[in-house]
């Protein structure tokens, strides 16, 4: 994946060129049929996604929690904490995401901690922003 490509999305812009170039090796963009279900409540996790277009609904026990769209981010919670999804999440639109695996997240731990530090510290900085 691009670097700039990860800078136009809210959620990497802050982040450095250096860091963004170490995320571009171990995220990837893919796109994504109106209907699908990206994530499953139950399921472990196995990656998480951003959304840089298109919509999506977030369903837990069958209710309607919340509508996504471009810059906003889900599954990061199964992967950083190793749990189960707490919500399935589907596709209501076409959708573009960058997509980054639990592995992936592992190994940049391996590689480069620092730049994982501040991945997930970005990502707690946006939980935290959301929920006030």
């Amino acid at each position: 994946m691009d670097e700039k490509r990860l800078r136009s999305a809210p959620l990497f812009a802050e982040l450095g060129k250096k860091e963004r170039k170490a995320l571009a090796t171990r995220t990837d963009r893919i796109d994504i049929p109106e209907g699908k279900e990206l994530a499953t409540e139950g399921d472990f996790a196995y990656e998480f996604f951003v959304i840089t277009k298109g919509t999506c609904e977030v369903v837990h026990d069958g209710e309607h929690l919340a509508d996504l769209g471009p810059g906003d981010f889900f599954g990061e919670i199964g992967i950083l904490s190793s749990e189960r999804r707490t919500a399935s999440v589907t596709a209501t639109s076409p959708m573009e995401v960058i997509v980054m695996t639990e592995q992936a997240l592992r190994s940049l731990h391996h590689e480069d901690p620092e730049v994982a530090r501040r991945l997930e510290q970005t990502i707690q900085q946006r939980l935290t922003a959301n929920r006030g």
